[in-house]
């Protein structure tokens, strides 16, 4: 390496410290100036944050690298750099796994890493985390300058200093006086894409207050991460937030296990029983699916939130509970009330912060972010060797519509990588997810296009049975959504905006229609 080429690069990595840039821009800059100062086809930047490393950037290594989480008890190679106070090297011939095999960004998804080092990066004396560099020759590393080394390692260090102490001041800017949220909660939330970004901001901004906030969004999305995040942001982190599935709440049963009740309050009631909204007394209470709580109860819950008073059943006394809402529901509320099934008061109490958790079709490349979180965790449940996409798999992933969200996303891996757990896969290094792994369909019937011009006048020159054709097209799209919700007809009926009991009327219908 000249010595030109090796100034120019510090002294491009020391004016950057004084850029205004995002934490991911800068860590990302500065992987692309260790790439051009030393030779490696990959390398990487994580953060120690025990039980495991998270990566923060990543140069040459495949996208769905900044969603995994790498366990250091499964990673020696990882531990060992961890455990030095000076860099690692491993020989071309180690014995351990390298956690990048199948990772680094190739057209042979085959290809293994053959040379390999990193080093314990410490901030304030402290570990912090590591920087790694990978090679695919043997021998890469082996004319690297120590010294120059050991400077861009002190500039490393220097940066993610500077990155921390920025986003610790914009953080304080933010929440004033507001106790701030530790950063390794972040990666519970993980996406990149511009919609997230806002829905971070937008957490940011509510949680600090007191206000009620309703999240709204498809199945499968994540509604209850983004309402645990509320509550870990807000000043009642410290405090209980206790989760009420309002769609499994019996409606017999559904008042005593909001509000308690008394001894000898019904057959039954042996004993007093504490309910969910006393529980949360002092913290949060998250209601989940609140646009299947029924009409009757509905009354009862606008009472305690306007007041802040509970009674339990059975008993004249009432309970002061200072309780923090955070509802979601996937049901459009608005159309709820305008037909009379949710009731318009609780629906402002509930809505006065709305905010709307994008569906995963709406963010692009996070969805192999997502992957690779979700192939980590498959691969530490199951007991099998890393898990890895090929490029075709990856492309599929990216083109397909995800009706089912993140949790189709998480399901359709997780069946993945059962499959591919066979005995002659555990004996590979790794596993490649291949095209043929994965049970999806390609093309959405959403997406077929909708033909124009003189296509539509040859399609029209023949008489067309317009109410066969309507029934054809409902008959396909409830097909869709009954794929997309796992046979769950409840759901289903909900996700095309259809009362239960229209939606089991219809069925009969175009069953009927189509016998005849």
């Amino acid at each position: 390496m000249t010595t030109n080429l090796f100034s120019s690069s510090l002294i491009s990595i020391v004016a950057d410290l004084s850029t205004n840039m995002s934490a991911e821009q800068r860590y990302q800059r500065l992987l692309a100036h260790l790439c051009r100062l030393f030779p490696c086809d990959a390398s990487a930047l994580l953060k120690f944050e025990d039980p495991c490393l998270i990566p923060l950037a990543v140069n040459g290594l495949s996208e769905d690298t900044l969603g995994r989480r790498f366990m250091i008890s499964e990673h020696p190679r990882l531990a060992q750099i961890l455990s030095s106070d000076q860099s690692v090297r491993f020989a071309a011939d180690s014995d351990l796994p390298d956690p990048y095999d199948g990772l680094i960004e190739t057209d042979n998804d085959e290809l293994l890493v053959h040379d390999c080092m990193g080093v314990k990066l410490f901030i304030d004396g402290e570990p912090w985390g590591v920087l790694t560099m990978d090679a695919l020759s043997p021998g890469t590393f082996d004319n690297i300058d120590p010294v120059q080394l050991s400077t861009f390692i002190s500039l490393t260090a220097a940066t993610v200093k500077a990155a921390e102490l920025i986003t610790l001041l914009e953080q304080r800017v933010r929440y004033a006086t507001q106790a701030l949220f530790k950063e390794h909660t972040d990666h519970d939330m993980i996406g990149d894409s511009e919609c997230m970004r806002k829905l971070r901001n937008e957490i940011s901004i509510v949680a600090p207050s007191e206000l009620a906030v309703l999240i709204l969004g498809e199945t499968g999305v994540g509604k209850e991460l983004v309402a645990r995040r509320i509550h870990l942001e807000s000043n009642r982190a410290d405090q209980v937030m206790v989760y009420v599935n309002c769609a499994a709440l019996p409606e017999s049963i559904a008042e005593s296990e909001l509000f308690g009740h008394i001894r000898g309050a019904f057959s039954g009631a042996t004993g007093d029983r504490t309910g969910k909204f006393e529980l949360a007394n002092g913290g949060t209470i998250f209601l989940d699916e609140i646009g299947e709580l029924p009409l009757s109860l509905q009354a009862k819950l606008l009472r305690t939130l306007q007041n802040g008073e509970i009674q339990r059943v059975g008993s004249d006394k009432q309970i002061k509970v200072n309780v923090r809402i955070i509802a979601a529901t996937n049901r459009n509320l608005q159309q709820e009330v305008a037909a009379g099934q949710f009731r318009p008061d609780l629906y402002h109490r509930l809505a006065v912060y709305p905010m709307h958790v994008p569906s995963l079709r709406e963010r692009e490349k996070d969805v192999l972010l997502l992957a690779g979180a979700f192939l980590e965790r498959n691969q530490q449940r199951l007991g099998i060797k890393k898990l890895r996409l090929d490029q075709d798999a990856k492309k599929a992933l990216l083109a397909y519509h995800w009706p089912g969200n993140i949790r189709e996303l998480e399901h359709l891996l997780s069946r993945a990588a059962l499959k591919s757990a066979t005995p002659e896969n555990r004996q590979a290094d790794f596993i490649t997810l291949s095209l043929a792994y994965l049970d999806i369909v390609p093309e959405p019937l959403s997406d077929t296009p909708v033909k124009t011009g003189a296509d539509t006048s040859k399609t029209l020159s023949a008489p067309i049975d317009f109410k066969s054709a309507v029934d054809e097209f409902q008959r396909q799209l409830i097909q869709q959504q009954l794929v997309a919700q796992q046979g769950n007809m409840a759901a289903t009926a909900r996700m095309l905006g259809l009362d239960r009991g229209n939606f089991h009327r219809l069925l009969k219908r175009l069953a009927d229609k189509a016998e005849s």
